[in-house]
């Protein structure tokens, strides 16, 4: 039999289908097929590669931990964890000071949702009703925008805020601008009507990048902080793609001025390898220790990972990447809203840093979503040499998110830009 029709006989198929081609390695900000064709990857392997793949500094830091220190028991600790979480800690805001460290972003938001629910005493969770925070059961219930259907209940409290998409939002003011404070405003009477009175915690991305590249407008983070504070809930931000520097900032709630209760970090923090974090108040971590609070897995504090962020902290710090993803980013957005200006089918262009999308339409004036176009630049692209990922959630079939590695070379982003524009133009000329 071939690969694929070894793969269709023996493999759970998990969402979306597979990119055609068999990958045989990866460097840098290419991955290569089984024919050694190179594919630029301005995903940064699932939006995690921040580093770009097999970067020297973390290949030799897995090969030393793994042969010295890389598992332990859960009640062990060893240094390169409280180093992790001195370093980690030190890059953040005073009122974020203690950590977990844990293995995949579900797993983080997990962890969060419950620390808020017994620091509190409360149950119910608001998040945005485009919102992606994990694959488990608590992390899903607060996922709005797909996987909620066969199931059966989620988790009860779960409730949902309209997400901030200027582009398509309802609410406008007399001279049509976006107003995001009065959807806000609105989202939130219609939360308030739908408690038992048991609000715990808010939790949202800065950007919604599964959600189609949604980013909070400037101000919107400060007004939701207040609101969950009048309230008394606890504000969670989830920083799974945003961290790390990939928006221009280490973090991008940063921009805003607000710090949150509890921060989820994960894809970034790894650099596409399994790396997790949870980093708290002290107040609230000292409540939940006080009530006896669980969440002790296989895998917490494992050593390994702990060396691989702090490789990854110091590789960002040393190489100026958080700058670098500024400048980049200034020169991805220019690109962008040219095409934009050039290409009738480019309705919108948002993001921050190097966590950019754009949204393909049928024209400008209807905004009428182009999924069939969607998936068209997506293979048109591939047969040129870039790997870009279209939002596969239903109805966001014409967003493209754009987050190569932020040691991308200025050639290989004019590159992968260059053949965005080549495949949009062949596609619909």
């Amino acid at each position: 039999m071939t690969f694929w029709e070894d793969a269709g006989r023996l493999l759970i198929r998990y969402g979306a289908s597979f990119t055609p081609r068999i990958i045989e390695r990866a460097s840098g900000a290419y991955v290569y097929d089984e024919q050694g064709r190179a594919i630029l990857d301005f995903t940064s392997g699932q939006m995690s590669a921040i580093l770009g793949h097999a970067h020297p500094n973390v290949v030799a830091t897995v090969s030393s931990a793994v042969a010295s220190l890389d598992h332990l028991y859960s009640g062990m600790l060893s240094r390169p964890v409280v180093d992790l979480a001195a370093r980690l800690t030190g890059t953040l805001p005073v009122g974020l000071d203690r950590m977990m460290l844990l293995s995949t972003g579900a797993e983080a938001n997990e962890a969060a949702i419950k620390m808020a629910k017994l620091a509190t005493g409360r149950y119910e969770i608001v998040s945005f009703d485009r919102s992606w925070h994990g694959m488990t059961h608590g992390a899903a219930s607060a996922t709005f925008s797909a996987g909620r259907r066969g199931y059966g209940p989620a988790a009860p409290g779960n409730l949902a805020l309209p997400a901030p998409n200027g582009y398509r939002s309802p609410f406008r003011t007399a001279d049509g601008d976006y107003d995001w404070a009065a959807e806000l405003a609105y989202g939130f009477a219609l939360v308030d009507r739908q408690s038992a009175g048991s609000l715990a915690a808010c939790l949202v991305e800065p950007i919604l990048s599964s959600g189609g590249i949604l980013e909070l407008p400037l101000g919107y983070l400060r007004r939701l902080r207040e609101l969950c504070d009048e309230r008394g809930m606890l504000l969670i931000l989830d920083e799974a793609q945003t961290g790390l520097g990939r928006t221009g900032t280490m973090y991008a709630f940063e921009r805003d001025g607000v710090t949150p209760d509890l921060l989820t970090l994960s894809k970034t923090l790894g650099a596409g390898l399994p790396v997790a974090a949870v980093i708290a108040s002290a107040p609230v971590e000292e409540t939940c220790h006080e009530r006896g609070f669980l969440f002790y897995t296989t895998h917490v504090s494992d050593p390994l990972a702990a060396s691989v962020a702090l490789t990854v902290l110091d590789v960002v710090e040393r190489d100026g990447l958080v700058a670098r993803a500024a400048e980049l980013g200034e020169r991805l957005g220019e690109r962008l809203r040219a095409l934009r200006g050039a290409c009738e089918v480019v309705g919108d262009v948002r993001g921050r840093g190097l966590l950019q999308g754009i949204e393909l339409v049928r024209d400008k004036k209807s905004r009428e979503p182009a999924e069939a176009l969607g998936a068209a630049v997506t293979s048109a692209c591939l047969d040129r040499g870039l790997h870009l990922n279209i939002v596969q959630l239903p109805g966001m079939g014409g967003i493209f998110r754009i987050a190569p590695p932020l040691t991308i070379t200025d050639a290989e982003l004019n590159t992968g830009l260059d053949i965005l524009e080549a495949s949009i133009r062949a596609c619909t000329e």
